[in-house]
């Protein structure tokens, strides 16, 4: 008979710029034991101190990156690995396994000569009580995020980055090799602006996106975004106005608002900059 099971089984997806992770687990409750360490009574709780744990229940948790990630100030190769820890007291170990054959923790099959990374983290108290055990991901940018455990009263937070720009900068001299489009050039300037990375090229791009494509609203606000990132404040105010007349048009109220903002903002710094 298929049961239905107390620690149901979650797949979380997460995209972090071009990269993507994905986890498989099973979600224990607490209901009301002691989690990790020792009860009051000094007998061990569900998750005893220096034993590995599967990270949730069931089979072993698996953690797969599409692409090479870094994990603190480790690199790992992308693919999928099983998920331990070994909880203490005042450190946890966290550790990516080889081997994905092991039921639960593989207590008595582990090797830690399969471990393709080991890192030792500090666990954090929060107020709020986390009954259902939960991995979640936070702080997301095109770069990197933290994955956060979560349960009981205990967090632990992972911080794992992805070699972003090196994976754009391929794609980028791929498009630009192959006959760009309008479409191309803005979304290259559109990248640059948001990293704040090549913004004399990012330059060229715009303009040379709506040289071929035309007038956009969205064209010419990644422009007057650039242009203010040079200093360029009254150029900025005007390709913003443009920008504002044409997001009118199109009933984009958002972006009238945002280059609102943006010129009044702009106006006060070229007052300043004169």
């Amino acid at each position: 008979m298929n049961h239905p099971k107390a620690s149901p089984f979650a797949r979380i997806e997460q995209e972090v710029g071009l990269s993507k992770i994905t986890v498989e687990y099973s979600r224990p409750s607490a209901k009301g034991r002691t989690l990790f360490g020792n009860q009051p009574n000094g007998a061990p709780g569900l998750v005893p101190y220096g034993r590995i744990w599967r990270v949730g229940a069931n089979e072993s948790t698996k953690i797969t990156f599409s692409t090479n990630v870094i994990i603190g100030d480790n690199s790992l190769e992308k693919g999928t690995y099983a998920l331990y820890a070994f909880p203490y007291e005042n450190k946890w170990e966290i550790v990516f396994h080889k081997n994905l054959t092991h039921w639960g923790d593989g207590r008595k099959n582990y090797d830690p000569n399969e471990d393709a990374l080991r890192i030792a983290l500090l666990p954090t108290e929060v107020k709020d009580f986390q009954e259902s055990f939960l991995i979640s991901f936070d702080d997301i940018d095109h770069n990197g995020t933290l994955m956060n455990w979560n349960w009981g009263t205990t967090q632990i937070s992972i911080p794992i980055h992805f070699d972003t720009k090196a994976i754009m900068k391929v794609q980028i001299a791929d498009k630009l090799s192959n006959a760009p489009s309008a479409q191309t050039y803005y979304e290259i300037a559109r990248y640059y602006q948001e990293q704040n990375i090549h913004t004399n090229e990012a330059k060229e791009y715009v303009e040379r996106a709506i040289e071929l494509g035309g007038d956009t609203y969205y064209f010419h606000r990644v422009r007057s975004l650039i242009l203010a990132d040079l200093k360029m404040f009254d150029e900025a105010i005007t390709a913003a106005k443009i920008s504002m007349k044409l997001a009118e048009k199109e009933g984009k109220d958002e972006f009238v608002r945002l280059n609102q903002d943006n010129i009044a903002h702009w106006k006060a710094l070229s007052i300043i900059k004169k």
